[in-house]
């Protein structure tokens, strides 16, 4: 089993920067990927970002804005967020898979408004 811990979530106007932390329980032995997804109120949750040995992909609408990096050796994957729009208001939840089993977080409120 493996537990998340989210943080740096909170309110910003837009053009603002936020980084969220995700620390993972245990080792990383395993750990296939980490990423970030997020659901705003009425939608579906959604991939927004996902750091794999083979490399790192986003969502298109977040491309150039966010930064995803892992550390691996504090099992602990990060989203730098820039240029923040309105539009990236929702619940951000950190992702891990281990071995062939998904992992979340809890979800950090990212609110970016005027």
């Amino acid at each position: 089993q493996v537990q998340l811990v989210e943080s740096g979530g909170g309110l910003v106007q837009p053009g603002g920067s936020l980084r969220l932390s995700c620390a993972a329980s245990g080792s990383s032995f395993g750990v296939v990927a980490m990423g970030w997804y997020r659901q705003a109120p009425g939608n579906q949750r959604e991939l927004v970002a996902v750091t794999r040995p083979s490399g790192a992909d986003y969502v298109d609408s977040v491309k150039g804005r966010f930064t995803i990096s892992r550390d691996s050796a504090k099992n602990t994957v990060y989203l730098q967020m820039n240029s923040l729009k309105p539009e990236d208001t929702a619940v951000y939840y950190c992702y891990v898979r281990k071995f062939t089993s998904d992992y979340w977080g809890q979800g950090t409120q990212v609110t970016v408004v005027s």
